[in-house]
């Protein structure tokens, strides 16, 4: 961070928040541009990405892990490889309905339809061990 961020804060168009309370997070993330996750490893699950959607704010996010499940390439966000297909997404984000990116993360994302999945996938182990 001292040496790789740091010199970078400027307070300006760059400013270090610290930690958020999920108040701030939801008023940062609501306010974002996007949110960019360049992740460098298989991610099972983003939730800071999911907090972005239900915000309103698409996301650029590495093709990795679980990214390709939240993110709706040219929907609610991009999906990139490299440095150059973000700065490119960063250019194309005001193609992004911040509306439809609200609606999806609810549809997609609330603790009922969560268990509602799970209850299938356990149905689906039960009914197989019963043929068994």
């Amino acid at each position: 961070f001292e040496e790789k961020v740091k010199p970078y804060i400027n307070d300006d168009d760059i400013c270090y928040v610290g930690s958020a309370n999920p108040e701030k997070r939801n008023r940062l993330l609501g306010n974002a541009f996007a949110l960019l996750h360049p992740i460098n490893f298989a991610e099972p699950f983003g939730l800071s990405v999911v907090e972005s959607l239900a915000c309103g704010t698409p996301v650029i996010a590495n093709n990795r892990g679980s990214m390709c499940e939240i993110i709706k390439n040219g929907e609610n966000g991009f999906l990139i490889s490299t440095i150059e297909e973000a700065v490119a997404a960063v250019k194309k984000i005001t193609n992004i309905d911040r509306f439809f990116c609200r609606k999806n993360a609810e549809q997609r994302f609330t603790a009922k339809r969560m268990a509602h999945d799970y209850i299938k996938v356990y149905q689906t182990i039960l009914n197989d061990l019963k043929r068994s």
